[in-house]
Order: C-alpha cells, then sequence, then structure tokens
C-alpha cells in the first residue's frame, strides 16, 4: 500500500450523524485534530442548506463570544465547529433547548472530549449525544463498505465462509493476498487524511511532527495550565512505547522525570485532545486474578510508529525488537479498526480487554446487550497455534453458554475454522466487504 487519497472520502459515520439526528437534540462530533470532523459538518451543511460557525476562525471566535445566544438561534440545525473554543455557548444551547429540544437541533464538534472541559461548561450532560470521529478507516480509504463487525456480533463463524468466498473472487481477478510488507505499510502510514495525501515517508513524519506540536502547544495548554509543557511531548512517547500493552503510568512518568500524580494528570489531558486511548480492562468480576488495568493505545498505528520513530525498512527487519515493536502497532492497527467499525452499529456494545495476574489475555472483548461476549485476538505470524491462544480457550471456560465466538486476525492468507471452534481470518477480511456504488 502507498499513501495515496487524491479526493473526499465517504464517511459510513455520516449516515449515523443523519440517524441520530432524527433522535437527539444535540449531536456532539468528537475527535482528534485532521481526521475530517470538519469536512462531515460541512457535508452536512450543504445537505441541510445551512451555514457553519466555524470557531478555529479567530474572528468568527470573537464575535461568539461576544453574543453566544446570537449565533445558537435560527432554523435547525445549527451547526458549530470546534465549539470548545467557545465553551459559554453550551449556556446558550441549553437555553434554547429549554424552548425548543426537538431532535436535530445541533450538531458540534470538538478535538477535546467533552467530558474533560470544566464543570461549568458541562452544562448539556444528559442532552448531548457524543459519537467519535477517528481516523479514516482501511475501508473507507479502500472505497469498500466494511462489514465485518456486524458480522462479527451476529455470527463469528460466518466470519471465516465469507472470508474463503472474498478469497475465491478475488483470485478469479488475479489479485493476491496481502503480503506482510503490505500490512507494516498500512500500519506505519495509519488513518489521518493529511498523512495519506503524502506519499513519501518524510513528507508524512513531518507531518506528524508538526500535527503533534500542533495539538500538545495549543489544545492540550487550551485546555490546562502545564506547569511542565516541554516534557508533555517526551511522556507521549513513553506512552507510545506502551501502546497495546496495559497502562503504566508511572513508569512511563519515571522514564521523564515526573512524579506518578503528574504523569497521571497528564495522560488525562493527552486523552482529552485524543492523542491516546484507553481501552478498560473487561471481566473483572470473573476472578480475583482477573486485572483490572487499562491497556493504552495510541489514536492512529501512524502516529504511534512516528513517536517511536519505526519506519517501515526497520519494522520489516528479521529481528526480536523488530518483531516485538510490529506486534504492538499491529494490534493496536486492529482494534483501532474493529472499534471504527462498532462506532457505525445501531446497537451499543461494551468493549475492553482481558488479562489475568499470570499474564493470559484477550486483545479485545465484545458484549453485546444481551451479554454475548465475541473475543478477537491479534497475532502477526502467519501460523496460528493452539498455545498462543491460551488466552481466548480460558476465557470460554469461564464464559460458557454468554462465549459466542472467537477471532483470529493473523498475517496469514487462509481463513479457517479450528477444531475447537475458533475462527481464524487474514487481518484484510477487516476492509473486504461490499464495493461501493461509483
Amino acid at each position: 500500500m502507498s499513501a495515496s487519497l487524491s479526493k473526499t472520502v465517504e464517511r459510513r459515520l455520516a449516515e449515523v450523524v443523519h440517524r441520530r439526528m432524527e433522535v437527539e437534540s444535540v449531536l456532539v462530533l468528537e475527535g482528534p485534530r485532521a481526521v475530517g470532523k470538519s469536512t462531515l459538518l460541512r457535508a452536512l451543511a450543504s445537505s441541510r442548506g445551512r451555514d457553519l460557525v466555524d470557531l478555529d476562525d479567530l474572528a468568527t471566535r470573537e464575535a461568539v463570544q461576544a453574543d453566544p445566544a446570537l449565533f445558537v438561534r435560527g432554523e435547525a440545525p445549527v451547526l458549530i465547529d470546534e465549539f470548545q473554543h467557545v465553551p459559554e455557548l453550551l449556556d446558550a444551547i441549553k437555553a434554547e433547548l429549554n424552548r425548543d429540544g426537538s431532535p436535530g437541533r445541533f450538531v458540534l464538534t470538538g478535538s477535546t472530549r467533552y467530558t474533560t472541559l470544566p464543570l461549568a461548561a458541562q452544562t448539556l450532560t444528559g442532552r448531548a449525544h457524543r459519537l467519535d470521529v477517528l481516523p479514516l478507516s482501511q475501508g473507507e480509504i479502500a472505497g469498500v463498505r466494511e462489514d465485518f463487525a456486524e458480522l462479527l456480533l451476529d455470527d463469528p463463524a460466518s466470519l471465516a465462509a465469507s472470508a474463503r468466498t472474498a478469497t475465491s473472487a478475488l483470485a478469479t481477478t488475479s489479485a493476491r493476498a496481502i503480503t506482510r510488507a503490505e500490512y507494516i505499510s498500512r500500519v506505519v502510514i495509519g488513518g489521518f487524511p493529511p498523512a495519506l495525501r503524502r506519499a513519501s515517508s518524510a513528507d508524512r513524519a513531518r507531518w506528524f511532527d508538526d500535527y503533534i506540536n500542533l495539538v500538545v502547544e495549543r489544545d492540550v495548554l487550551e485546555l490546562s495550565r502545564v506547569r511542565q509543557r516541554r516534557l508533555l511531548p517526551l511522556l507521549l512517547r513513553q506512552l507510545a512505547s506502551q501502546t497495546a500493552q496495559v497502562l503504566n503510568v508511572a513508569k512511563a512518568g519515571s522514564a521523564v522525570g515526573l512524579e506518578r500524580s503528574t504523569a497521571e494528570n497528564y495522560t488525562k489531558l493527552l486523552e482529552a485532545v485524543f492523542l491516546v486511548h484507553q481501552l478498560p480492562a473487561w471481566g473483572t468480576t470473573l476472578g480475583s486474578r482477573v486485572t483490572a488495568a487499562p491497556k493504552i493505545h495510541i489514536v492512529d498505528s501512524g502516529l504511534a510508529a512516528r513517536l517511536l520513530r519505526l519506519t517501515e525498512r526497520k519494522l520489516e527487519v528479521a529481528s526480536a525488537p523488530a518483531l516485538t515493536e510490529f506486534g504492538h502497532l499491529l494490534e493496536t492497527f486492529v482494534v483501532g479498526e474493529v472499534c471504527k467499525q462498532l462506532d457505525w452499529l445501531e446497537a451499543p456494545v461494551k468493549r475492553g480487554h482481558w488479562r489475568t495476574s499470570e499474564g493470559t489475555e484477550v486483545d479485545l472483548v465484545v458484549e453485546r446487550s444481551d451479554g454475548s461476549v465475541v473475543a478477537l485476538e491479534v497475532k502477526a505470524a502467519s501460523r496460528i497455534s493452539t498455545g498462543e491462544l491460551a488466552g481466548m480457550l480460558r476465557l470460554r471456560r469461564k464464559l460458557g453458554s454468554q462465549f459466542l465466538g472467537g477471532v483470529v486476525l493473523y498475517t496469514g492468507a487462509r481463513a479457517y475454522t479450528r477444531p475447537d471452534g475458533i475462527t481464524v481470518l487474514p487481518i484484510g477480511r477487516l476492509w473486504r466487504g461490499a464495493a461501493r456504488e461509483p
């Protein structure tokens, strides 16, 4: 795969936004900078014949600060980009909702998590429905309508048959299986649109560096006063070195000279601006030996690779360090892809990781509203042995009939169901589905 994004990508989340506007009075689309929130909002404005209030524009921001109520009046929907720059707007929106709380009144975007705003600004708690807007999925990049998460929660065992059917279809068109080098390329490039539009690795590296500086120097400091601001990028790199691993804030803070309490506060700030994401522990009631610590993931595998100075050439080396580093990046990549697809579904699900004190683990656990559970493991290897599935098999024994199915995603080419019932799939099955109409 080479980075090439020459046109605006159709976002699957747009369908979700339109559906939720029929039910919710206020939608808050929140996510990292440069993932396309503004593009999504502009498309919505165009389809509804509405103007956009852009608070990234300083002149507009000053005008809104002077008279917030003026900018929240008018025919629905009222569309506001980067609302966190003027939190006073939320009071004005609340007043408007008291007069008219019908669905589809407001759509806001923000590059800071709503829940991390000062309490005084959280006036819409309970009235605002939040949606994450994340970097592009691999299917969105390719123009393919992914169906992996939908099938996963419906019938995990059916994924192997669907993958074999897709493989047969590919064979008739002289297509080939995804190579390890191609997986490495996808992981290192990631899903940020500006990075995908840069053809060379040097250009992408500069963009990632500028992006990190912008978010740390602007968004984090706008959210909170940070006394040791020069250590924030260093802490972020330490957290990147733990991506797809159980979070150890004390270790990350110590490495850059921060006390644990300060490192914890700074980590929360980095999560507030969508640079890192904590995947909570799942199933802590299954036994005293189950860890309650979250795993940490950098929000985008390409960003993680740049923070760690890992290039395609470095990851292709057949060495133990390269294999370990690629394994962690690959897990962050796959977990991110699955979670993007889960966000598009109507039914809410609970997600987390499962790990015992002995180190037995499952990378991603997804729980449906009826309590049924699907377990996913990510492997950088091209072959799967029974020993590598100890965590999944142990979890299945504990859950009994509650266990809906287990899926292993690996870099091999064959899709099959093991004698123990575990489904093994090529990672590329994540972004196979129906091609979109031109």
